[in-house]
């Protein structure tokens, strides 16, 4: 049996709940392994929707241990008012199935702060991030100022930690002509509720030493895509955190051959939230049905979703950056009322063109898709479950699709329900 990362190719929402769901319930154990509660995941089972932010998809699933790694930076009050929702919908939760990394990085109420006091003064350039102070929180982890989870164990030392962390952020607060973060009820308000968080707390990297070695099936979760990579992404219009699957190694604190197969999850078209570079966005009637049909609204923001044609040349591109074995090919069903597809093949950028996208955000933003179109299928794929009953017309798309990004199609999604799925490769066995 193999280990399985999940991560997506485009720039998220690209359908990995359900994909992660279908996965978790073969796996033994899943871990987060980057990206804050801006990530949204939404699992349907057994007519109960729930919808996950920060815990690991496994954690809706009786047997199976669910971890947040050390790469993953968490607001503490989120994550207990998530475990109190999933409580609710009589789900169990206890340091049994939950693991929470003593080296996770702590996002704290100036995090949230500050994130909305520099999008609010960037005006027309800002970022577009959710506002939940992930990038403020993955500066103070770079700089040597964070808390962490550990550091909730020692009134002392976590007074310590927050003289440092506020002389930094109290000093930008003055500039900016803000109040200063008072110390002294943060901290009474974080030891109010360290015994809640402490009782998850383990060693990540240790626990998965020991599945290993038990032989136990791990699947590693992704959020985001690749495209919000704050490396290989379209920067500066990018996440705070990596998202590429060497990343789960990293954030987990495992081997890189702890990975043995990288599955790319990737919508039959393309969406985008927040601000930068699209280049085969569709500002007409085409782009509003494909959101309409598509239902394409953030899980944690309820944000309207740029929607575009399929680009082959950034799923291309991101295939090879991170080293991804296997699509699994998404909403298929949404593209069932169109006449026409296209599908992008090449950008010209000041008249060359090119087979790549470009690093230069100026240059991504000057791109011009060149599309190569194929005919509609104008019938119903939803809920098919077979390759060969898709029409004719489904399954030479997704072929030359395949043929394009240069990786197989290793599943295909027919709706948004988990058993409507053709499975081609099983990333578990394959």
């Amino acid at each position: 049996m193999k280990n399985v990362a999940i991560v997506g190719s485009q720039w998220g929402d690209e359908g990995k709940g359900k994909i992660v769901d279908w996965l978790s319930s073969e796996a033994d154990v899943v871990v987060r392994f980057q990206g804050g509660h801006n990530a949204g995941h939404t699992l349907v089972i057994d007519g109960v929707t729930y919808k996950l932010r920060l815990l690991p998809s496994g954690i809706v699933r009786k047997d199976k241990v669910s971890i947040i790694g050390n790469g993953v930076v968490v607001d503490p009050w989120a994550l207990l008012d998530e475990i109190n929702e999933i409580k609710l919908k009589g789900v169990e939760v206890n340091q049994k199935n939950l693991i929470v990394s003593e080296a996770a990085n702590l996002i704290l109420p100036f995090h949230r702060e500050m994130d909305e006091i520099r999008e609010d003064a960037a005006g027309k350039a800002k970022i577009g991030t959710t506002r939940r102070g992930i990038g403020p929180a993955y500066e103070d982890k770079v700089g040597r100022r964070s808390i962490r989870v550990m550091d909730l164990i020692s009134e002392k030392n976590l007074d310590h930690r927050l003289e440092t962390v506020l002389m930094h952020h109290n000093a930008i607060r003055k500039g900016l002509g803000k109040e200063i973060y008072k110390k002294d009820k943060l901290k009474e308000n974080l030891l109010s509720i360290a015994p809640e968080i402490l009782k998850y707390s383990q060693p990540v990297w240790k626990k998965i030493d020991e599945f290993k070695s038990q032989g136990k099936k791990i699947l590693f979760e992704g959020a985001q895509g690749i495209l919000l990579d704050v490396d290989h992404g379209t920067y500066p219009f990018v996440t705070s955190s990596n998202t590429v699957a060497s990343a789960a190694a990293t954030g987990s604190g495992c081997g890189t051959n702890s990975i043995n197969y990288v599955l790319g999850i990737t919508k039959a078209y393309t969406t985008r939230v927040g601000e930068g570079p699209f280049p085969t966005e569709l500002k007409d009637e085409i782009g509003e049905k494909l959101g309409t049909v598509g239902k394409e609204f953030g899980t944690v923001t309820s944000r309207k979703r740029r929607c575009g044609w399929f680009d082959g040349v950034l799923v291309r591109q991101t295939i090879k950056i991170s080293g991804i074995d296997g699509i699994a090919l998404t909403k298929l069903d949404v593209l069932d009322q169109l006449s026409e597809i296209k599908m992008c093949i090449a950008y010209e950028v000041d008249g060359k063109k090119m087979d790549y996208l470009p690093a230069a955000v100026n240059d991504q933003l000057k791109a011009k898709p060149i599309y190569k179109t194929f005919k509609g299928w104008n019938c119903s794929t939803k809920g098919i479950k077979k390759f060969q009953d898709l029409p004719e017309n489904a399954k030479n798309y997704i072929k030359e699709l395949e043929k394009f990004i240069q990786t197989k199609v290793a599943s295909i999604s027919t709706s948004p329900e988990r058993n409507d799925t053709i499975l081609i490769v099983d990333p578990f066995k394959s």
